[in-house]
C-alpha cells in the first residue's frame, strides 16, 4: 500500500511527498480510512509507530473539507490532549509539516513557560490546538479557551497521562467537551482504568492494534553489558570511543544520575546535555534542537523527559541503568530503529539490576545477547 490508496486530497498527498512519506505505517494504513469514515477510534500503539501522523492527516482532510464560514473562525476545532511538553510540541511540529497547504491554524500551549505567546496564539483564532493537560485548564478557567464547538478531541498516550497522574485533569477537560464530536484515543498499554476511561470517552469505537507493547522492532540489534555499577561510566566513555556513533540517547532512571552522567561525558570532552523535568522549558528545547541537528552527540534523558523524543536517524539508545519496568524498555529502545530503519540498543546491567533484566526477557520473550567482550566484563 501507498498513500495515494488513501485517498488523500492533494494539498496533503504534496506534503507528505515533500517529507518524503511514501508508504504508511501499519497503524496508519489501518486508522486513516476509519478516521476519514468519522468514526471514533480506539487504537493500541505505541511510541515509534507513525500514530501522530495516523490521526493528524486524516483530521486536517477533513478539516480542510469542511471549511467554517468567518463569523466562526474564532473557534477551537480540533483538540489533541498530550502528556508532556515535548510530545506536544512535535504533534504541532507534525500538524505544521503536513498541513502546510490546508491554510488550517494551530498552535500548541504547555506549562513551564510563560503564557503570553500562548494566548496571543489563541486570540488571533486557531482551529487545532494541542496541549498538555495542566495549561489547558489553567487557560480555560482564564476565558482564553472555549471547546464548546469542538469537532475533534485526541487523547494521545492515555497510559502515560495515567502514569503520570493527570486523569483527573482529563476527566475534567472531558465535561467541558460537546457531546457531538469524533473522539480518537491512543495507548500503548491498556489497563483496566485507560479501559475504563476510553469507554467515557468513545462511541462505538473502531479498534486498532499494532505492534503489542511486548514486542520490540526486528530492525533493533539489542544487547547487554554486564558491568560493576562503578565501570559504568568507563564503558560508556569506551563505547563512545567508537566514532561511527554519531548521536547516542542515554537513558538513566533519575534526574540525578542524568545529570551526573553528563558531568562524566563534558569531563572527557564529549558534548552532551540532559533533559528531565527539572530543566527549564527553554533549556529542554535547546537540547533537543542541538541533539536533531548533532552538534550535540549525547542526549541523556529520564523516562518521563524522553517521552515523546522523535530523532530521525537515531542508531543508539544506550540504558545507561536497567528500567525497574519492564514496558519501560521497549518504550526507551523504540526511539531508534523507527519506521523500518536500523537500530542499535545497548543495556548496562549490574548486579542489583539482574531482576530487572529478568522481568524484560519474560516481556519480549527473548533473551538479550550478552556482550562479554569489553574491558569492563564482570562474571554474571
Amino acid at each position: 500500500m501507498i498513500f495515494q490508496d488513501l485517498k488523500l486530497i492533494e494539498p496533503i498527498t504534496k506534503a507528505l511527498q515533500e517529507e518524503g512519506y511514501t508508504t504508511p505505517t501499519p497503524i496508519q494504513a489501518k486508522a486513516i480510512p476509519i478516521i476519514l469514515e468519522q468514526r471514533d477510534l480506539l487504537g493500541c500503539a505505541q511510541t515509534g509507530t507513525g500514530k501522530t501522523a495516523a490521526f493528524a492527516i486524516p483530521m486536517l482532510q477533513l478539516m480542510h473539507e469542511k471549511p467554517i464560514s468567518k463569523l466562526e473562525k474564532s473557534r477551537i476545532r480540533a483538540l489533541i490532549l498530550t502528556p508532556t511538553r515535548e510530545l506536544a510540541i512535535q504533534i504541532n511540529e507534525s500538524f505544521a509539516a503536513y498541513g502546510r497547504y490546508t491554510r488550517l491554524k494551530h498552535t500548541v500551549i504547555f506549562g513551564g513557560v510563560g503564557q503570553k505567546p500562548q494566548t496571543d496564539a489563541l486570540l488571533r483564532g486557531v482551529d487545532i490546538l494541542i496541549a498538555t493537560p495542566g495549561r489547558l485548564l489553567d487557560l480555560i478557567n482564564q476565558g482564553f479557551v472555549k471547546l464548546n464547538q469542538l469537532e475533534f478531541f485526541v487523547l494521545d498516550e492515555a497510559d502515560r497521562m495515567l502514569d503520570m497522574g493527570f486523569v483527573h485533569d482529563v476527566k475534567k477537560v472531558i465535561k467541558l467537551l460537546p457531546a457531538k464530536r469524533q473522539s480518537l484515543f491512543f495507548s500503548a498499554t491498556m489497563p483496566p482504568a485507560i479501559v475504563t476511561l476510553a469507554n467515557t470517552i468513545l462511541t462505538n469505537p473502531s479498534k486498532v492494534e499494532v505492534t503489542p507493547v511486548s514486542s520490540t522492532a526486528e530492525t533493533i540489534r539489542q544487547s547487554v553489558f554486564f558491568v560493576d555499577k562503578s565501570d559504568k561510566n568507563s564503558l560508556l566513555l569506551h563505547i563512545l570511543e567508537d566514532k561511527t556513533i554519531a548521536t547516542a540517547l542515554v537513558f538513566t532512571r533519575t534526574k540525578h544520575g542524568a545529570d551526573k552522567v553528563v558531568k562524566v561525558l563534558k569531563k572527557a570532552g564529549v558534548t552532551s546535555e540532559a533533559i528531565h523535568g527539572n530543566k527549564s522549558q527553554t533549556a529542554r528545547q535547546n537540547a533537543l534542537k542541538n541533539f536533531k541537528n548533532q552538534s550535540l552527540r549525547v542526549l541523556v534523558a529520564t523516562d518521563i523527559a524522553a517521552r515523546g523524543i522523535d530523532v530521525d536517524d537515531l542508531t543508539h539508545v544506550i540504558n545507561y541503568e536497567i528500567p525497574n519496568i519492564p514496558e519501560t524498555y521497549v518504550h526507551r529502545i523504540g526511539r531508534t530503529g523507527r519506521a523500518g530503519a536500523k537500530g542499535i540498543a545497548f543495556s548496562f546491567c549490574d548486579r542489583d539490576e539482574k531482576p530487572f533484566l529478568k522481568d524484560i526477557h519474560k516481556l519480549i520473550a527473548k533473551n538479550i545477547p550478552v556482550v562479554n567482550d569489553h574491558p569492563f566484563a564482570v562474571l554474571r
